[in-house]
């Protein structure tokens, strides 16, 4: 017996008025994940295309790919080094189980930086999945609604915005507050107005500051401090990396907003693929490039004040947000003239919380955030543009 007549024998257990009805929404998710749906539409004239909420979700997914293989890479250099320098030669804690016989903690070796960064992704991404689905899965079962592959694009790209070692079980809730407080009260996917990753981790920066910031999370050996460059930034101090390496990804900080360089190249593709805004891409650096201009020129004791454009462009989560949160279908400006002033609200947002909040370095969580609230209000009065315009044709 094949699979797919497995899942046809088993399908009426999930049907209406079977035993597992209510777990319908789970076999549904499975069975449109392995095969194409069966139904199709019908009746008055619609349009045909190959490119459906599935494809543009998958697709997403796995771009993000690019950053988690060079983010995690980085993550395992920067772990392998400081252990080297503290003349470790194995991990105490529970991921040793698994690490101590395949790696031997080199920084000169590719594979043994690669897994041991891999052996903080992979857990951190299968307890976001897991705990996220789950929530996914009990709110589409209560409102008879399929599963939607948003999640998985949730899933990822929330694990990729958090330090290596936080714990999971506060990974777990962070995703949990995303999903059910900025999407599931809402309606689900395609109504909520909040980023759903980018809300969970607001929350947890909030909520945990000590495991969301510091010098002690960034790289993930017990006992190492180092903070990252726009920590030190905003402090005077030395950046502690070239730009260069900086734009490589050689330096500390969350899984996927170390490289910008596999950051664009994903980029490259959502936008070749015409799956993500490269307006909205655009107006963030537009933004970003004006206002960190703008500040360059001003006098001030703020170290921050003098970082120029091209340094706000890879450090921190700047590009990681610009490619993939900003750009969020669903939390976005619709309209084409709105998602420059959406791109470039964001862009403004960023550098000024950086340069003008001590406290707060990092601004593009922030920034996006803010940039949602104001994305149906941007859309609305270019519409209303749009119509005055068309009327005065008249």
């Amino acid at each position: 017996m094949g699979l797919r007549s497995f899942l046809d024998d088993v399908a009426p257990s999930f049907e209406r008025g079977g035993k597992l009805e209510s777990l319908y929404p789970l076999y549904e998710a499975i069975d449109t994940a392995l095969y194409t749906p069966s139904s199709t539409t019908s009746g008055a004239s619609h349009v045909r295309d190959g490119l459906n909420l599935k494809r543009v979700m998958i697709t997403v997914w796995l771009c993000a790919f690019l950053p988690v293989f060079v983010g995690s890479y980085f993550i395992g250099l920067n772990a392998n080094e400081a252990m080297q320098a503290l003349g470790m030669t194995s991990v105490d804690n529970w991921r040793g189980f698994f690490l101590n016989g395949l790696v031997s903690y080199d920084p000169n070796s590719v594979w043994d930086c690669l897994v041991h960064g891999l052996a903080y992704f992979i857990p951190l991404y299968i307890t976001v999945f897991v705990a996220g689905i789950l929530f996914e899965l009990w709110f589409a079962s209560k409102r008879g609604h399929e599963i939607n592959e948003g999640y998985f694009v949730t899933s990822i790209l929330f694990t990729l915005s958090l330090p290596p070692s936080i714990p999971l079980w506060m990974a777990a809730v962070g995703v949990v507050f995303g999903v059910v407080i900025a999407k599931e009260v809402f309606g689900g996917t395609g109504k909520n107005f909040l980023n759903p990753a980018l809300t969970g981790r607001a929350f947890l920066y909030f909520a945990y500051p000590a495991q969301m910031s510091g010098d002690a999370v960034w790289v993930a050996v017990d006992g190492w401090t180092q903070a990252t460059p726009l920590g030190n930034a905003a402090l005077g101090l030395d950046y502690g990396v070239d730009w260069m390496s900086a734009f490589i990804g050689s330096m500390p900080g969350s899984v996927g907003e170390t490289s910008t360089l596999a950051i664009l190249i994903a980029g490259a593709l959502l936008c070749l693929s015409r799956i993500a805004s490269w307006r909205v891409m655009a107006g963030v650096l537009l933004g970003m490039v004006l206002t960190s201009s703008l500040f360059n020129l001003l006098p001030s004791s703020n170290p921050m004040f003098a970082m120029p454009f091209y340094w706000h462009l890879v450090l921190g989560g700047f590009a990681f947000g610009a490619v993939f949160m900003a750009t969020d279908p669903v939390s976005a400006a619709m309209t084409n003239n709105g998602r420059w002033f959406y791109g470039i609200l964001i862009g403004f947002m960023c550098v000024l919380i950086r340069v003008v909040n001590p406290a707060f370095p990092e601004g593009m969580m922030l920034a996006i955030l803010f940039g949602n609230l104001f994305a149906p209000l941007l859309d609305h009065f270019v519409m209303q543009s749009n119509i005055k315009r068309r009327l005065a044709r008249g």
